[in-house]
């Protein structure tokens, strides 16, 4: 009989320790939407946008002016647009321009939880007047 109840109770305490474990799972360090930089959104993104058919490629690269910022190219053929972009405690900010000059459309959005950078989301608007924002999800494809 005690020798039946010390093995119910390692079984129960074997247990215990795992699902606690599970639910304690220390996060990798730089994998907090707060810890992401700019460095690791570096490279392709597929991109998905509600409203749009087919998937968009987005490729960024470091900004030669502006240190710690983005510079890149949205592109579905045969469009091509420019881009700049930044990131700071988990914010995402694109800018997009169909002539080179002028602001086209704003993308705000978060690195999703749990991603490590790889996934953000969010929302892009347009300057014209009564358009609602498109929902986005972009897709790390291709790291640099």
């Amino acid at each position: 009989m005690r020798r039946s109840l010390r093995r119910v109770m390692g079984v129960v305490t074997l247990v215990w320790a795992g699902l606690t474990a599970c639910t304690q799972a220390p996060v990798a360090v730089g994998c907090t939407p707060a810890e992401i930089t700019t460095d690791q959104l570096l490279g392709e993104w597929q991109v998905e946008l509600a409203g749009s058919t087919g998937a968009w490629t987005l490729v960024l690269r470091p900004h030669p002016e502006h240190p710690g910022s983005l510079r890149g190219v949205l592109m579905q053929k045969p469009r091509h647009y420019a881009v700049v972009a930044d990131l700071e405690g988990g914010e995402f900010t694109l800018e997009e321009s169909h002539d080179g000059q002028r602001i086209e459309a704003t993308w705000l959005g978060r690195v999703a939880a749990g991603s490590c950078g790889k996934v953000l989301t969010g929302e892009r608007q347009t300057g014209a007047v009564g358009t609602a924002p498109q929902r986005f999800e972009m897709r790390q494809s291709a790291p640099r």
